[in-house]
């Protein structure tokens, strides 16, 4: 029976062809599977998603897609973008839009507030007076803002619960659009990839960050 005349030149192409599927193997799965939804490159999330506090570096001068009532109106420097929406610079939500390229819009302003009934309270005067009790969670009524009026969507409600109840499942896309709630004496805002909170209904911060499946991971 014939053999080859050096068995070592089989070994060193096996070890060959095995080193290369290995590194073919750990490319293929490294990658990622391109259909999983978390793979989706940042540019094809849609809306905006840095706010113009974590943009300090933006000169200007600098021309970026324009936002006005939710549309875009063309290009323009941050300056001539707030003129366009009536607003402060400062106000401006900077950051990428559905297109992948740098944009500016004002969001929608907030509604009037909800008129309350006025509660009277009886005070008798011949009472004992009440021990202090301790502090427990806060519980309040969780309403949204729905055409023209305030609907409520619950009572006994903490504020992650509220917000929960008002936006879990929904996600902002159009640059500039927002959804409205309020939890007691608390404005809630939904924007791209976030929800905000304001107690004077004009100056809001972040709340709390929407994931690209549209939930509160730490809520």
């Amino acid at each position: 029976m014939a053999f080859p005349k050096d068995t070592r030149t089989m070994v060193i192409v096996g070890a060959g062809v095995a080193v290369v599927a290995a590194v073919a193997a750990a490319m293929f799965f490294g990658a990622g599977n391109p259909n999983d939804p978390d793979n989706v490159p940042p540019a094809a999330e849609g809306g905006l998603k840095i706010d113009l506090a974590e943009a300090p570096t933006l000169e200007p001068t600098r021309e970026l897609r324009c936002y006005v009532s939710g549309q875009f109106v063309g290009m323009a420097t941050l300056a001539n973008c707030a003129e366009r929406n009536g607003v402060a610079t400062g106000t401006l939500d900077v950051g990428l839009d559905a297109t992948g390229a740098l944009a500016a819009a004002s969001f929608t302003p907030p509604p009037a507030l909800p008129v309350d009934e006025p509660k009277v309270q009886v005070v008798n005067p011949s009472a004992p007076a009440q021990a202090p009790q301790p502090a427990g969670p806060v519980e309040g009524q969780c309403l949204r803002h729905v055409g023209s009026e305030w609907r409520q969507v619950g009572q006994g409600m903490n504020q992650a619960e509220c917000v929960n109840a008002l936006y879990a499942g929904t996600c902002i896309r159009t640059p500039g659009e927002a959804q409205y709630g309020r939890w007691n004496d608390v404005t809630l805002r939904l924007v791209p990839r976030r929800v905000e909170v304001s107690t004077d209904n004009a100056n809001f911060r972040t709340y709390a960050d929407q994931n690209r499946q549209c939930q509160f991971p730490r809520l």
